[in-house]
């Protein structure tokens, strides 16, 4: 037999809340990692809300743009 739980609309708003806050928390992530190699904070920021694993990948794999010559 297999526990099903019931959740009143109140607590599927904070559910959702949460979920969103977590999702945005993660989204800081690669623009940080960006922002250190010299790139668009927000940019990435925005990128990494739609395509969270594509722009980790490529915050990662970027070019360093404070490396001096």
């Amino acid at each position: 037999m297999t526990t099903v739980y019931a959740l009143s609309t109140a607590g599927w708003v904070i559910v959702a809340i949460a979920l969103l806050a977590i999702w945005i928390a993660l989204a800081f992530w690669p623009a940080r990692v960006a922002r250190r190699k010299g790139h668009s904070f927000l940019g990435y920021f925005i990128f990494s809300l739609v395509f969270f694993p594509l722009a980790l990948i490529a915050a990662y794999m970027v070019e360093d743009r404070t490396v001096t010559a």
